[in-house]
């Protein structure tokens, strides 16, 4: 499984800002290319097996509130993961980790 991402700017076509697990943010961390993303899920970190919860769990527990923020307001910036997350019946308020991989968009949610 690749790191779990903790913040992306959603806007599909334009560069995407990816903060994996351990990397700190800085300008500078901000990829020169475009993410292109083909697909989204939606993944309630309850359906997840043990080990994947803990991972997710971590990297939750090492995010700042203001990255937090910033994540949930790409998202709602992004009217195809908004929308994504509406189908399921949950908001950006639930997203607790995000990962991009393979042009596949995952945000993981909790329920409040």
């Amino acid at each position: 499984m690749t790191a779990l991402a903790l913040a992306a700017s959603l806007s599909l076509g334009t560069p995407a800002l990816v903060m994996a697990q351990g990397s700190a943010p800085t300008e500078s961390a901000a990829p020169k290319s475009t993410v292109q993303i083909n697909k989204i899920q939606v993944i309630d970190v309850k359906t997840l097996p043990d080990a994947v919860k803990t991972q997710v769990d971590e990297v939750v527990s090492k995010t700042s509130d203001e990255d937090m923020k910033g994540l949930r307001a790409s998202i709602d910036a992004s009217p195809a993961a908004a929308n994504a997350l509406k189908e399921k019946g949950v908001s950006s308020a639930q997203v607790v980790a995000v990962n991009i991989a393979d042009g596949v968009l995952t945000m993981f949610t909790k329920a409040a």
